[in-house]
């Protein structure tokens, strides 16, 4: 068996590394998986940088990223393409009536397709996949045999915390895939990423400062509560800061204001006000919790700011 191997991959590490926040080893091994001409599924929670890190990578090379997303409705047609039915009608199943679908065009240009929720698509979408990841070609009535690039990759991601809708791969599926388990990031990346995202600087006793750590730290703390199936990723940690800083403009507080704390301060409430906003309704409860969103988050926003309030120091 040959390997395919994609240009620079060493020289790309650094350039592709330096879009990341964190993510090195992940980085690493995605980038050995695909130079190796491998398929890979990504298993992990959303928001884990999954997207950002095969975006970068693609980039980097100049080849597109096409996006799936896996549910009941993606039929073998949808993937593969189908041909236009009127100009069936007026003309034939010539190849120029052929709309080329996701697969066919990622094979013809050598690109990534990205298949989010590979484990909703139906098994007989999956199961076209199969001659694609195999032989690198796919066979199309009426159009003829599609060849596909050098650098044309099946790049799939699953939740492991939502089996809701979901099928089992089968063992032909997983026989041809790589696999790479991608968690949840550490605190300092976390905050790292939000800095990014936000333009707010992680540190200090102001209240943009303050935001990066108390965003990070609560949004966190969702992923452990008891009464929590899944927890917020760090995009609502992101957007828990950009609703603060605007939240606390309304309010009369400023990025530059020096942050004190309390149960009645006006920046502890603010927090509290832009987590029921950015983080309700990310966080999926267990379907035996007696509660609600709100409590749950009150709770973790009394935690880091009443009964701990040395963890919720500036800085």
């Amino acid at each position: 068996m040959t390997t395919t191997t994609a240009p620079d991959v060493v020289a790309a590490r650094g350039r592709v590394g330096a879009r990341l926040v964190g993510r090195e080893r992940e980085l690493d091994l995605v980038l050995a998986a695909v130079a190796a001409g491998r398929d890979i599924v990504l298993e992990g929670p959303p928001g884990t940088s999954k997207t950002t890190m095969l975006t970068a990578i693609t980039r980097e090379w100049g080849i597109p990223l096409l996006f799936v997303e896996g549910n009941a409705d993606l039929t073998p047609a949808k993937l593969v393409g189908h041909h236009n039915p009127a100009r069936v009608l007026k003309e034939d199943y010539s190849e120029d009536n052929f709309v080329p679908g996701p697969l066919s065009e990622a094979m013809r240009q050598g690109g990534f397709l990205y298949i989010e929720e590979f484990n909703r698509a139906p098994d007989d979408t999956l199961n076209t996949l199969l001659t694609a990841m195999a032989d690198r070609r796919l066979s199309i009535p009426r159009v003829g045999t599609i060849e596909a690039l050098a650098t044309f990759r099946i790049i799939a991601s699953m939740n492991p915390y939502d089996n809701v809708g979901t099928t089992r791969l089968s063992s032909s599926v997983h026989d041809r895939l790589c696999r790479l388990a991608v968690d949840y990031q550490d605190a300092v990346a976390e905050e790292g990423i939000v800095a990014l995202r936000t333009g707010l600087s992680p540190g200090g006793s102001s209240l943009g400062a303050s935001l990066v750590a108390d965003a990070v730290a609560v949004t966190r703390a969702t992923r452990e509560h008891p009464d929590v199936r899944q927890g917020s990723s760090v995009r609502g940690a992101i957007d828990l800061a950009l609703v603060a800083v605007q939240l606390g403009t309304l309010r009369g507080l400023s990025v530059a204001d020096v942050v004190t704390r309390g149960s009645s301060d006006p920046y502890a409430l603010l927090v509290l006000d832009a987590m029921f906003v950015a983080l309700s309704g990310r966080i999926h409860l267990d379907e035996a919790a007696d509660t609600t969103p709100e409590r749950v988050l009150t709770e973790i926003w009394e935690d880091r700011f009443i009964l701990q309030p040395s963890a919720a120091q500036p800085g």
